[in-house]
């Protein structure tokens, strides 16, 4: 049932502290679908400072109270109330022991928040605000506790119980029931309570801390997937190992188990010692996995371990805090994973996938900081700002500090804060203390919304050889914020000599010695100038070195960025600048076609292209990022008025052209990579799989019937999902016959496996064919779509809406309509999914005049409902609000 009430705005500067806590919680649940029966007895003190006779309010939602008792005594009536969401203790005493027992509805559960059956089997989801729906409490994470809990169940139904922390009790009932008590020594809050239950089978491990004590691991999974589990296993003992060395962070309990769940609305919960997981981050064989499946399962296993000391261990004071645990463990799981690999691939892959989501989110109505001072339901925050935008931060303030410093401070943050529910202040302070650096500056930019522009100017004087460097920054206006307060933004910069790309050696003015190194600037004014002395020969400026700070660089001439994508020899860099360039061609291609302008393939991007494939032996996997061309979605956040159709029209316009110009080389490097492909999962198989995907689609976008055959020769012949899965995407492109025979054959070999099938109804959702509204409809009443599976529905949906920008946005407002649909349907059930699918529509005043008033019209269709959940009309709202003006913002 979704939560039709008006939800009340809950503003950061309204905090105030707990004025109850709660030290123990003991839980006692008899599981069954229908009707669950949770004892809950809390031991509970009245808080420094409350007043003498404040009454206690506990949160609960969807429960039906069957007894109170308060130190062993039933309640009178008269002292206590209940009402929807609430129950209040009238003038309880200073400390005491209340009792509550209470049924809740499992199976009925379908918002998949709070306790809930799925394929029957119990699991939980208590982040951000699912504890309620489970029983009375103070729901908020600055209430810190320890807990006991209790699980009975029919042993034949579950056989499995598991609950936070450690075993320490189980027996049998002479009823059929059986029972495990399970206890955390670890005080924390109510979100990170979880429970498992049901017939599941363990794959197990161990892992030896650094310390030689010896740690139990299992990952619990459905009978039938352990053969799935082997590479999810690997990266967790490598992530205890990494955060053991790096961070000096010694996991804390005897066990560490993972639940595996195909009905979950995030990716993954990092509960004490019972993470819950997505079936998406845990189960993977190559010829059922890609390899993006691959380092999804790595960074999310890696995350959610991480979570133990960032998030677990140290929790947030509130939810405004949020990204002091997702920012920071971001941060955590992608530096593990750049060990784990190449860090300049990892960078590149992080700063894509942030151009992606992040950047429009910051330049459209839902833009908020990365901590935000406002919110209706926390549940909607769960952004990419909060998550890779604070990551970002954090590497900003790493990078300033440089490793021993900032492991210094890291150190000061673990033993200060440990068992503490804390703020950002918190964080900063700590970490500034222990690397003896005041970062009280860097609080401005959790607090700003916005993507900062950064333009600059030179002068070189050729007599005095002194370089200088104007650098001018400005943030555009975001919903509330029209004018934003210049930001401390680090710089890494390099000088290149502009004739052969080799090092300067830069000194800045007033310091006594030359530097070669990568050296960071930081920009914390409106506008700065450096200078620069004793350059004898005119420089390049190389700002921007490993993506120093989350801003967008402006002004760069299409010459400079092909020089530094030759010269620099900084891998981030040199992407990038190629990306860029790339994008001011297909901007200037989208312009062309809009107009009517003759238009011919830029010379220069092919043979950048072309000496890139030169260079595939020595690192396939960059090559492959390299040639890959900016994502239409990526393009259409540079545009003042988004025009899909001529993006598209550019964008494929390109790809054809390098296909045709490029076919000899491509075709060769493609043969030789198909010869070397293997189900080998390490960084050098992928980045060859990547390269030959690549390599592959240039020649299918170059038309002829023989790119076609080689498609379905690998779709055919492939050892791995990876190619498989390329070939299929690229068939599914197009309107031949080789599509449907394709698509049928992978649905007959795959519908028996869930997170398989979702990649056909994803790439089906994908394809910008004609028609696409209509297709993916019709796939809406496939018997294998349901709507309540939130993967199955992000599948076919969410990669519709959010990855098919010309299908999406079809002239005839299907697509719009198809969304809405959706929207109003799922919303009863499951608003946190309805609300995050909404999210799509946030681009719409940017669009040409039909579209807009199409999309407009299905918005208000939506507000208009009186049944919309807090959560979609809180996303609806915003978006219809009126938008900031655009003054000042850079676009083509």
């Amino acid at each position: 049932m979704s939560d039709t009430s008006a939800a009340p705005v809950i503003r950061l500067s309204e905090y105030r502290p707990p004025e109850f806590l709660v030290e123990t919680v003991t839980l006692a649940f008899a599981l069954a679908p229908e009707t669950t029966t949770v004892t809950a007895r809390l031991g509970v003190r009245r808080a420094a400072g409350t007043p003498a006779g404040a009454p206690l309010v506990l949160d609960g939602e969807g429960l039906a109270l069957r007894a109170l008792r308060l130190d062993g005594a039933d309640l009178a009536p008269e002292r206590y109330a209940l009402h929807s969401h609430h129950l209040t203790l009238r003038d309880p005493p200073d400390q005491f022991t209340l009792e509550t027992t209470t049924e809740i509805h499992p199976a009925a559960n379908t918002t998949l928040s709070g306790l809930y059956v799925s394929g029957g089997n119990f699991y939980t989801q208590c982040e951000a605000e699912g504890f309620r729906r489970i029983t009375f409490f103070p729901d908020r994470p600055d209430v810190m506790a320890r807990y006991r809990v209790t699980l009975t169940a029919d042993r034949a139904m579950a056989p499995v119980l598991l609950a936070n922390g450690n075993p320490v009790a189980h027996g049998e009932n002479d009823d059929g029931t059986h029972w495990a008590t399970w206890d955390d020594p670890h005080p924390k809050p109510c979100y990170l309570f979880a429970l498992v239950a049901g017939d599941l089978i363990a794959v197990r491990d161990r892992f030896v801390t650094r310390s030689g004590r010896e740690v139990q691991l299992a990952i619990w999974v459905r009978r039938g997937d352990e053969d799935k589990t082997d590479y999810a296993m690997h990266c967790l003992k490598a992530a205890m190992a990494w955060d053991e060395s790096r961070f000096g962070r010694e996991y804390d309990l005897d066990v560490f188990n993972i639940a595996a769940v195909s009905d979950f609305n995030m990716g993954a919960m990092e509960n004490k010692g019972l993470n819950i997981f997505n079936t998406r981050y845990v189960l993977a064989r190559p010829e059922t996995a890609t390899d993006a499946d691959y380092r999804g399962i790595e960074t999310v296993i890696s995350h959610e371990y991480f979570h133990n000391w960032t998030g677990n261990r140290i929790t947030c004071r509130d939810w405004f805090q949020l990204s002091l645990k997702e920012g920071l463990t971001v941060f955590r799981d992608q530096e593990f994973s750049a060990d784990q690999g190449s860090r300049g691939l990892q960078r590149i892959q992080d700063v894509r996938r942030l151009r992606a989501a992040q950047f429009p989110e910051d330049a459209g109505p839902l833009a908020h900081p990365v901590r935000p001072d406002s919110y209706h339901k926390i549940d909607n925050f769960y952004t990419a700002t909060v998550y890779q935008k604070g990551a970002e931060l954090v590497r900003m303030i790493a990078s300033l500090l440089g490793p021993q410093r900032f492991r210094a401070g890291m150190d000061r943050y673990f033993a200060s804060c440990d068992n503490r529910a804390v703020t950002i202040e918190d964080f900063l302070e700590a970490l500034g203390a222990g690397a003896g650096v005041d970062l009280t500056p860097f609080l401005a930019w959790y607090a700003t919304a916005g993507t900062p522009e950064v333009t600059l100017a030179e002068d070189y004087d050729s007599e005095t050889g002194i370089f200088t460097l104007h650098l001018r920054q400005h943030i555009p206006p975001t919903p509330g914020a029209p004018n934003k307060p210049a930001l401390p933004i680090p710089l890494a910069l390099g000088l290149l000599d502009a004739e052969t790309g080799a090092p300067i050696a830069a000194k800045l003015a007033g310091e006594t010695a030359s530097s070669s190194a990568t050296r960071h600037l930081l920009l914390d004014q409106p506008a700065q100038t450096w200078h620069f002395e004793d350059v004898g020969r005119r420089p390049v400026a190389a700002i921007g070195r490993g993506f120093s700070a989350p801003i967008k660089i402006l002004g760069l001439s299409r010459e400079r960025l092909r020089f530094l994508a030759t010269h620099d020899p900084d891998p981030f860099l040199r992407w990038d600048c190629l990306q860029r360039y790339a994008s001011e061609i297909l901007l200037a291609d989208a312009d062309a076609v809009r107009t009517g302008a003759a238009r011919a393939a830029d010379a220069g991007l092919i043979a950048a292209i072309a000496a890139l494939l030169d260079q595939a032996a020595a690192d396939p996997a960059f090559v492959a990022e390299a040639i890959t061309l900016p994502a239409e979605t990526q393009l259409a956040e540079e545009m003042a008025e988004i025009d899909v159709d001529a993006l598209h029209m550019a964008r494929e316009s390109l790809r054809a052209a390098i296909g045709r110009a490029l076919a000899a080389p491509l075709r060769a490097l493609y043969e030789n990579l198909r010869a070397a492909f293997s189900p080998a999962i390490d960084g050098a198989a992928m980045g060859r799989r990547a390269l030959a995907n690549a390599a592959l689609s240039y020649l299918v976008a170059g038309g002829g019937d023989e790119a076609i055959a080689m498609a379905v020769l690998q779709f055919q012949t492939a050892p791995t999902m990876t190619g498989r899965l390329g070939a299929l995407t690229l068939l599914a492109a197009t309107e031949r016959p080789e599509r449907e025979a394709a698509l049928a054959d992978f649905y007959a070999r795959w519908r028996h496996d869930p997170l398989v099938l979702d990649k056909w109804f994803a790439i089906q959702g994908m394809a910008p064919l004609p028609g696409a509204p209509a297709r993916v409809r019709a796939l809406t009443r496939h018997p294998d779509f349901t709507a309540a599976n939130p993967n199955r529905l992000r599948a076919l949906i969410g990669s519709f809406a959010q990855a098919n920008p010309v299908g999406f946005h079809d002239a005839s407002g299907d697509g719009y309509a198809l969304l809405a649909e959706t929207i109003a349907a799922v919303d009863p059930a499951n608003p946190q999914v309805a609300a995050r699918l909404a999210s799509a529509f946030g681009m719409w005043r940017r669009m040409p005049p039909a579209r807009r008033t199409l999309m407009a019209a299905a918005l208000a269709e939506l507000a208009g409902r009186p049944d919309l959940s807090a959560n979609s009309r809180e996303v609806i709202t915003k978006m219809l609000a009126p938008s900031p003006s655009a003054g000042g913002v850079t676009r083509h």
